[in-house]
């Protein structure tokens, strides 16, 4: 049964190696079995201008109040070509990072002034928040062993030390906490099949 009115707008947030790309994968599975159209996308990214940002937003030195623009310009950019369309027709869309990143590893991680995240986000999306989070939460340290375990080359965020990853953290929290419900905090150290499970539960609940 196919969709009708607007979409719905989920996304999935975690520190690096909290393990989202599975889960990603398990939720846009069941999504589009229940019927629905989903368009699965990322941050930063989702569009051919967005990708070349991620690009130099990965590997490029920059200075913390280029790297908040650049992330919300790949987002603007994001949204006006791939979310916002997609919604309005109806569309699913999970997006592997939005938003609620910029301020864990902008605002948490690095220390952006949260009067400057707020102008951001107030100019870029206004009052458009996904209709759903899902956030796994998992120690820093746990994660970085999980992340040398995959024998890639880490990117710029990826050779953060484990305090930066602690505010990190933090920050995603902090945020959860003051969400009113909309972000949901998954354990991920917990086994990867009751993860999932925890996982497909929202999505069935949504």
């Amino acid at each position: 049964m196919g969709t009708t009115g607007r979409g719905r707008f989920i996304t999935f947030e975690g520190i690096d190696g909290a393990g989202k790309s599975s889960q990603i994968a398990a939720a846009v599975a069941r999504l589009r079995s229940a019927g629905h159209e989903v368009v699965q996308t990322r941050e930063p990214g989702g569009t051919p201008l967005g990708e070349r940002l991620r690009e130099l937003l990965l590997h490029e030195p920059m200075h913390l109040e280029t790297e908040a623009l650049l992330m919300f310009a790949a987002r603007r950019e994001h949204l006006a070509d791939v979310i916002e369309p997609a919604l309005a027709r109806g569309a699913w869309v999970v997006s592997d990072r939005f938003t609620d990143a910029t301020y864990a590893y902008q605002v948490g991680g690095r220390g952006l002034a949260e009067a400057r995240f707020d102008a951001l986000e107030s100019w870029v999306h206004g009052g458009l928040q996904p209709d759903l989070t899902v956030l796994f939460d998992l120690d820093p340290t746990e994660a970085a062993r999980r992340l040398a375990g995959t024998g890639q080359a880490p990117d710029r965020f990826e050779r953060e030390k484990a305090d930066f990853f602690g505010r990190v953290r933090e920050a995603y929290l902090r945020r959860a906490a003051n969400a009113n419900g909309r972000i949901r905090v998954l354990d991920a150290a917990q086994p990867m099949d009751v993860l999932r499970a925890a996982v497909l539960d929202e999505m069935d609940r949504l």
